[in-house]
């Protein structure tokens, strides 16, 4: 049994990496035994790309295990530990972020902020209007947009055809950017991760090309994108 711990970097102890059958999926064996996750279950996974993905991390590792190279394994336990448990709770979060999402929210001004907006905005809204039947209010300002309940109920039913390994990265992404309808244009193959990200920077990036950014922005948001980048790579592989 091979636990994975947050403690710090531990050194390699294992030499081979492969993957095979489980009761449970797909189970990654270091020198045939199968790796656990913190909370003790088996780390099997329901498909073999992503099990092919996850053992390549373990199989990178050097001397000594570093957890922060290993995206796909994290997203993985978090999936089976946390999410496994509670995928209502997660589909109703998502849904929450659905109630004010960020493309409802629009600036009058000036006029290049305001077009951006329309430019990569409208059109996620007038798909999930003729995809889901969900219609959703936009106005200027800050002050808050009462969503029809009946939009937000085609949305919630979208979200839970999902199980809790798609429900994981499609979490986070809606953390991360704000607007669960991106995610689930992305998640339907309309918008790959560029343009979600682009989309939920919108405000931002105006505000770049206006005035710079300074370098612990950059940082913070370089580490934004990464996170991005792997949860759409997780569900990129957990498809295929």
């Amino acid at each position: 049994m091979i636990l994975v711990r947050n403690t710090p970097s531990p050194k390699r102890f294992y030499e081979a990496v492969r993957i095979g059958p489980g009761e449970g999926g797909l189970e990654i064996l270091l020198d045939g035994k199968p790796v656990r996750t913190p909370a003790s279950a088996v780390l099997a996974l329901p498909a073999s790309a992503l099990a092919q993905g996850v053992a390549a991390e373990w199989d990178a590792q050097g001397d000594k295990i570093e957890p922060e190279t290993m995206p796909l394994t994290k997203r993985a336990c978090t999936a089976i530990d946390q999410v496994r448990q509670r995928e209502s709770k997660i589909v109703e979060e998502i849904v929450s972020y659905a109630a004010s999402d960020l493309l409802c929210y629009r600036a009058d001004g000036p006029e290049g902020l305001a077009e951006a907006q329309c430019t990569h905005w409208d059109p996620v809204l007038a798909w999930a209007g003729a995809e889901f039947g969900a219609d959703f209010k936009t106005g200027a300002g800050i002050s808050h947009l009462a969503q029809r309940e009946a939009s937000l109920g085609k949305i919630r039913t979208a979200f839970d055809i999902y199980g809790f390994f798609e429900l994981t990265p499609l979490h986070t992404m809606t953390t991360l950017t704000g607007s669960a309808l991106l995610v689930l244009a992305h998640s339907h193959g309309r918008l790959n991760a560029d343009e979600i990200w682009a989309a939920a920077h919108v405000d931002e990036d105006w505000q770049i090309s206006r005035w710079g950014e300074d370098g612990e922005a950059t940082a913070r948001r370089t580490a934004r994108r990464a996170e991005l980048d792997a949860d759409a790579r997780f569900l990129n592989l957990l498809r295929n």
